[in-house]
């Protein structure tokens, strides 16, 4: 088969590109891998609540989520306060409609103190998520069993499974619209070699990457620990579950598309090759029929794989669970198909423009085409795919999810901006005359493959060869026949004997010269002949093997200077830089999008700040604040410390204050109050009932805020019957 290689340099430098793409995808990849994937189920509420104080100890203890997730009799532990497992080890769903619920049992007659509660579980779009909470039966105690402070999806673990996620990304593309490249825009890249192993390399990454994902499922949703990959008990366990499920169909789809591949460039790419020298052509009629053939069954047969692949994604990730799932997956499949038709041909267009024959202008119009397609298909499913995940307008600024959202929108329309000039570039672009590409394909092959074949004897002649051109040259003194034996050797072995023996010819003959020359009608006629075979005797044959390797080399040369030359068109070269540049910012898209999937969407963080008094739920801890304050009197200025703890929602907060003059000293008022409100919920003024235990200090305890978030706290200090300030300040209650 013809296929247009490429040099040993350039090749290194087409899998640098490729590996350039994977990683640059990996990386951010990675980075949000080494931290604990994005909850995309939240715990919405538990009973007891966090941080609660129960005056008898409950029968079970239950936990809400915000949507489907998946757990085991392991997944929901209570633990007393000596660290000792105490619940019945059986999970009971109690979810009812939709509300996803599960919970479990707790035995009769736990004494007081304070339990711990870890759970673990997977959320519908295959992430792993976990906590622990606290509650205490009839007073806290002392101590509390110690938990594992590494979340789910973290460590190690987590940043290998980002890194694969990325790469299987990058090969999809690569793979999907590589191949959708050749078969619908040019089918003369089957013949290129940087095309062909492109898409050989993408199929690579996305089995290589599927198999290291389906080995860190075991760690990656349990122990974290990185040997269980080889725990293969807990292999046939994800192999029952929806993401092992999508991960072994696609290993069965790469399978399929092994197939594609091998005959995209094997009988496909054959019809697209020139009739070998001496060889009868086919019938035209018969060649264009395998063609269509061909064409039709590479087109059907690689829609139905890459759409299954996309599916793959689709039913395991986020658009198989919250809102119209029967709608956002096939949704969710026609944006990935979208997105691999457009970057993945545009990474093909850059192997094909920087490492391959000239393209045609024809080829690169209908990429455009092609891509001004896909674009209008990301919108369209992109718009949709952001209201089912976002919501609201609000939630495009107030969430991570809305943020990455805007900068991947923004990516695009730089893209799309990119593209436009590429366009503009295509315009000009002048069309490759008839015949030309295939020549130089076949140039290019037949240096690259004569040169592979002669090998070593090549370099071995070369330097026979150099060692006799030396010799003769120091023999004769002649630099003319040094300068044309290439071209002579090259044409034809008479040519070079000829040139030898004109070279021979004045040398010998000028010293009897003056003899002869008044005699010349006595000589007779075939006396030169014993001049003329004795020159030829003397210079050696040219060596066929040498002249054919001249011959090829001359033939690089022209091959080399005619790529030259088409090089320096302004046109290409415009159009190859802005399609290059459209393929970097490709990469910086592949890489948000990457880190997108693997982020709570923003429905489900609005959901949580929703039930969390407009604030994401965050862990108790005590508050300190400063309030200075001037009543406007004398002895009116002064300052305020103010210690609440534990700063929790759900159990009862002690409040201490403290005022003292300018100096730093005590200092006693009249009247202190407080009180505090939760302005999006509605709640308040909730007083606090201050305790004067001395001078310039108060405390008051039992204060209960019934909601997390933020509260307003408001002060008021009175130095005289007419002097008072109110000092406001925000302070952040956990649950």
């Amino acid at each position: 088969m013809v296929t247009t290689g490429l040099r040993p340099g350039r090749s290194a430098v087409l899998r640098l590109l490729v590996v350039a793409m994977a990683l640059a995808g990996a990386l951010l990849g990675g980075l949000g891998g080494a931290a604990p994937a994005s909850a995309h189920a939240a715990l919405t509420g538990s009973t007891p609540a966090q941080g609660a104080v129960v005056d008898h100890a409950p029968g079970q203890v239950a936990l809400t989520f915000s949507e489907g997730v998946a757990m085991g009799d392991d997944s929901i532990r209570v633990l007393d306060p000596k660290g000792k497992r105490v619940d019945a080890g059986k999970l009971r769903n109690l979810s009812s409609g939709n509300v996803v619920k599960y919970g479990a049992g707790l035995p009769a007659g736990l004494g007081n103190g304070t339990y711990t509660v870890a759970w673990q579980a997977v959320s519908a779009d295959s992430h792993p998520v976990s906590g622990a909470f606290t509650f205490s039966v009839g007073a806290p105690s002392k101590t509390t069993a110690a938990v594992p402070q590494d979340k789910a999806g973290g460590g190690l673990v987590g940043a290998l499974y980002g890194i694969a996620r990325a790469l299987a990304y990058t090969g999809f593309v690569l793979l999907v619209g590589g191949a959708a490249f050749v078969v619908a825009c040019r089918p003369a890249a089957a013949l290129v070699r940087s095309v062909q192993r492109l898409v050989v390399q993408g199929w690579a990454l996305l089995t290589g990457t599927t198999v290291a994902m389906l080995l860190l499922r075991t760690p990656y949703t349990g122990s974290g620990d990185l040997a269980d990959v080889f725990d293969f008990g807990g292999l046939q366990q994800v192999l029952v579950t929806k993401p092992g499920a999508a991960l072994v169909s696609r290993l069965l789809l790469l399978a399929a598309a092994a197939l594609l591949v091998a005959v995209l460039f094997g009988a496909y790419a054959r019809t697209q090759e020139p009739a070998e020298p001496g060889e009868e052509p086919l019938d035209p009629a018969v060649a264009e029929r395998q063609r269509k053939d061909l064409t039709f069954g590479l087109g059907i047969g690689g829609a139905i794989i890459a759409a299954g692949l996309a599916a793959t994604w689709a039913m395991a990730e986020h658009a198989s669970t919250g809102l119209q799932t029967a709608v956002a997956m096939p949704v969710d499949v026609l944006h990935l198909l979208a997105v691999a038709t457009w970057l993945g041909g545009l990474a093909a267009l850059v192997a094909s423009l920087y490492w391959g024959p000239p393209v045609e202008r024809a080829a690169v119009r209908r990429f455009s085409r092609i891509a001004f397609g896909s674009v209008l298909v990301l919108v369209a499913t992109g718009i949709y795919q952001s209201w089912r995940q976002v919501g609201t307008w609000r939630a495009l600024t107030d969430t991570t999810y809305g943020w990455l959202l805007l900068l991947k929108a923004g990516l695009v329309t730089v893209l799309v901006g990119i593209a436009w000039v590429s366009r503009r570039w295509t315009g000009r672009l002048a069309e490759v005359p008839a015949g030309e590409e295939l020549t130089a394909e076949a140039d290019e092959v037949s240096g690259a493959s004569e040169a592979d074949a002669a090998g070593a004897d090549e370099e071995k002649d070369g330097a026979e060869v150099a060692e006799a051109e030396a010799k003769a040259d120091a023999d004769t003194e002649v630099g003319a026949e040094k300068a044309g034996v290439g071209v002579a050797a090259a044409a034809t072995t008479g040519a070079a004997t000829a040139g030898s023996a004109r070279a021979t010819r004045p040398a010998t003959g000028s010293g009897s010269g003056s003899a002869d020359t008044p005699d010349t009608s006595g000589t007779p006629e075939d006396a030169p002949t014993p001049d003329a075979s004795e020159a030829s005797a003397d210079t050696p044959a040219p060596d066929p093997a040498r002249a054919a390797q001249l011959a090829r080399q001359q033939a690089a040369l022209d091959s080399a200077q005619a790529k030259r030359e088409r090089d320096a068109d302004p046109e290409r070269r415009g159009l190859r830089r802005s399609v290059l540049a459209e393929a970097a910012v490709a990469a910086v898209v592949l890489v948000v999008t990457t880190v997108l999937t693997a982020t709570e969407p923003a429905r489900t963080e609005e959901a949580v700040k929703a039930t969390s008094g407009g604030q994401s739920a965050a862990a108790a801890r005590p508050q300190a604040l400063t309030v200075p304050f001037d009543t406007g009197g004398p002895h009116g200025k002064g300052t305020a410390r103010l210690d609440l703890s534990p700063g929790s929602s759900t159990a009862a907060n002690t409040v201490r204050l403290r005022l003292t003059d300018p100096s730093g000293k005590p200092m006693d008022v009249p009247e202190v109050k407080l009180a505090f409100t939760q302005k999006a919920k509605k709640l308040g003024p909730l007083p606090a009932t201050l305790r004067n235990e001395g001078k310039g200090r108060w405390s008051a305890s039992g204060v209960r805020l019934p909601v997390p978030g933020q509260w307003q706290l408001s002060l008021v200090v009175r130095t005289s019957d007419i002097d008072q300030v109110t000092e406001i300040k925000n302070v952040k209650i956990g649950s």
